[in-house]
């Protein structure tokens, strides 16, 4: 069983690595508790699934597919040494700073009951982008961040509910034909090889699988 250590919302900012202009990657713990749904479609629905968090980069963030971000405490320990520096929670991005879980050893299509009501379905890795890079101030952090594979997850409402800090993260259900959140990270950033396996996995979405088959289709004619 996992926590909750934080609940991270949006403090926009200027963003110099995008057309957007302004990200909403700086996220900062709350107190209280946050209300959490399904935000609908990428482009035109409500774009993060927490209520009070802002995304503005909509064509690539958020979304029902990426509704919510977790990131784990442990994981950030291991940068911190990396580094050389603190990483307080929420300086990745992420909604949900957690401690205790797998976050990156979760199968996809895995489902977390956190609390008593909200049930969330992990969907896959972050991919990193300029943003992130201009966040964090380190150089080829991009490639840096992909190499290591500590990408944390992106997941999905599936029943709507409440998250605090301190709440308990419960896995419910894990599919039987899973890959886990880094093996599909892999396959996508890393070793195209094991993309067949990806595409075949429970609990990948269906848009993601037709991406899949097609950069497996264009693979085969090239």
């Amino acid at each position: 069983m996992g926590t909750v250590l934080s609940v991270n919302l949006a403090v926009p900012e200027a963003n110099s690595a995008k057309s957007v202009g302004v990200t909403g990657i700086n996220k900062q713990p709350v107190d209280g508790p946050v209300q959490v749904r399904a935000p609908g479609p990428k482009t035109t629905g409500l774009h993060s699934g927490l209520v009070g968090d802002q995304i503005f980069d909509i064509a690539n963030h958020g979304g029902d597919d990426q509704a919510v971000y977790a990131y784990a405490r442990e994981d950030y320990d291991w940068w911190e040494t990396e580094l050389g520096r603190p990483l307080r929670g929420g300086i990745f991005g992420e909604n949900l700073t957690t401690t205790g879980l797998d976050v990156n050893g979760a199968l996809i299509g895995e489902q977390w009951r956190i609390g008593a009501d909200l049930l969330l379905e992990t969907t896959f890795g972050r991919i990193p982008c300029a943003t992130f890079q201009l966040k964090m101030a380190e150089p080829r952090w991009v490639k840096r961040f992909t190499r290591e594979v500590r990408p944390g997850a992106y997941l999905r409402v599936v029943e709507p509910g409440e998250v605090r800090a301190g709440d308990d993260v419960r896995v419910v259900h894990r599919p039987e034909r899973g890959m886990t959140i880094a093996e599909g990270f892999r396959a996508w950033m890393l070793e195209p090889e094991l993309l067949p396996r990806l595409v075949e996995a429970d609990g990948v979405s269906e848009h993601l699988k037709e991406e899949i088959r097609q950069l497996l289709a264009a693979r085969a004619k090239s």
